[in-house]
């Protein structure tokens, strides 16, 4: 084990945070958390959700009781700069989109075999305001450590900003029943076909706690799933994050 991965850390700062997410969101929302009898007692736990909007991990910790940790892109392109400061005062794990971030995959391994509460967003990124396929990461996780899985659907945080007085529409964080444990086996394109699999499978935990509008190419309703279209595509595919004209900055 890396003795220099803790969990859990950083508590005091962490329950001060979350205190001040969950009154900053019921302040400018009408936030509400539904399904927190499906909550684990304790981990390893991996917990996963949809990413529409740039403040989704904030939502994520407000709803939950747990100390998370978190893996996440080393970059916040749709974010504020304003607000940019805040993962890293929180503290998670980054993950440089177009790379394998073998550190942060071995850090969040290791988390979960200290039976911890891991969150990741499958997707990648939040680029879409509809369901889109997964990335390999939370799948490998799974599999990797057997932890069983926490699905969230998360969604209405985009209809804060700009903010409104007097306003507060509604936002939530819905909690589904835990899934997995998921396994894999054989090497190579075999093992990423099942990883591929099990991505899906996360997904569909995930849609299945959001109005069918918001499921993309999971959406029961033909339009929805043709408006999703091209959604899918993922930006890092031939590209590094932080890298620009051939430069890493």
């Amino acid at each position: 084990m890396n003795q220099s991965i803790k969990y859990p850390r950083r508590l005091i700062i962490r329950g001060l945070l979350k205190k001040l997410a969950k009154a900053a969101l019921s302040l400018v929302s009408d936030f509400r958390i539904e399904g927190s009898e499906n909550l684990p007692s304790s981990g390893p736990l991996l917990v996963i959700a949809n990413h529409f909007s740039f403040i989704d991990p904030v939502a994520l910790l407000s709803s939950l009781p747990y100390s998370i940790e978190f893996v996440g892109g080393a970059e916040f392109p749709h974010a504020p700069k304003l607000v940019q400061f805040i993962p890293q005062i929180w503290g998670y794990y980054p993950v440089f989109r177009g790379t394998g971030s073998r550190f942060a995959l071995r850090a969040a391994e290791e988390i979960l075999n200290q039976n911890g509460v891991l969150g990741i967003m499958p997707e990648g990124g939040s680029w879409a305001e509809v369901l889109r396929p997964a990335r390999p990461g939370a799948a490998y996780l799974a599999s990797q450590t057997g932890a069983k899985v926490l699905p969230l659907g998360i969604y209405g945080l985009n209809s804060i900003f700009p903010i409104k007085l007097g306003k507060r529409p509604p936002t939530i964080v819905k909690i589904g029943k835990p899934v997995g444990p998921f396994t894999t086996t054989g090497r190579g394109r075999e093992r990423r076909k099942q990883l591929d699999q099990i991505g899906l499978e996360l997904m569909k935990a995930i849609a299945a706690q959001l109005p069918d509008s918001y499921r993309g190419f999971l959406a029961d309703n033909p339009s929805v799933r043709e408006a999703a279209l091209g959604t899918e595509d993922y930006p890092w595919d031939s590209l590094v994050e932080g890298q620009v004209e051939g430069e890493v900055h």
